[in-house]
């Protein structure tokens, strides 16, 4: 078993800045890929930023609505999970929410999956980022 622990959500004013982190302890070499979801009220929970850790190439994924603002990173470990979020907007508030699983590391494979919410096995509880103008 694997448990994620999300941290650094807050209340924040259009343009601000926030950096979430997500730590992992357990089994976490059950786990290649992690990654940040995001969901508002009302909403399907969607993809914002993946990567794939601990395998012979980084490689990262981002929604369009991120790309230029958010940045996706993890510790030497491909423990800690980290996002960095910039010039944030208020479509940006949601709850955020950190999963990690294991994805086949062949890209077709792993581009196609890393936003797939049905292949994560592992989930942290959220945390609450709240953008106001």
């Amino acid at each position: 078993q694997v448990q994620l622990v999300e941290s650094g959500g807050g209340s924040v004013q259009v343009g601000g800045s926030l950096r979430l982190i997500c730590r992992a302890t357990g089994d976490t070499p059950s786990f290649n890929s992690m990654a940040w979801f995001r969901q508002a009220p009302g909403q399907e929970r969607e993809g914002v930023a993946a990567i794939l850790a601990r395998e012979r190439y980084n490689r990262t994924l981002y929604a369009d609505s991120v790309k230029g603002r958010f940045t996706i990173s993890h510790d030497n470990e491909g423990e800690t999970l980290y996002l960095q979020l910039n010039n944030l907007k208020p479509e940006d508030t949601a709850m955020y929410y950190c999963a990690a699983t294991y994805l086949y590391p062949n890209p077709n494979r792993w581009y196609r999956s890393a936003f797939d919410r049905n292949e994560f096995r592992y989930w942290g509880q959220g945390t609450q980022v709240t953008v106001s103008s």
